[in-house]
């Protein structure tokens, strides 16, 4: 028996953070925040940082609460200066 992948909700509010020098970012749910911390973040990483990529991965698993993730991203995206 195969495993179905379901995607998890998005949050309830959105973090919108900002790279560089571009505009500003939506990011909805752990799938696009992971990919985020992942892909595009800033080279110097801090412990919200670690938090954050554990967090969202737990929340796609069913594992964490959305809203526990969001807060976590979003604690991230601040120690970043990423925050919008």
């Amino acid at each position: 028996m195969a495993l179905e992948y379901i995607e998890p909700s998005v949050w309830r509010e959105p973090v919108y953070i900002r790279i560089g020098f571009g505009a500003s970012e939506m990011v909805e749910g752990p799938v696009v925040a992971l990919d985020y911390l992942r892909r595009r973040w800033p080279s110097e990483r801090g412990p919200a940082y670690n938090a954050a990529v554990i967090a969202c991965q737990s929340a796609i698993e069913g594992k964490v609460d959305l809203m526990q993730a969001r807060d976590d991203f979003a604690a991230a995206a601040r120690e970043a200066y990423l925050l919008s």
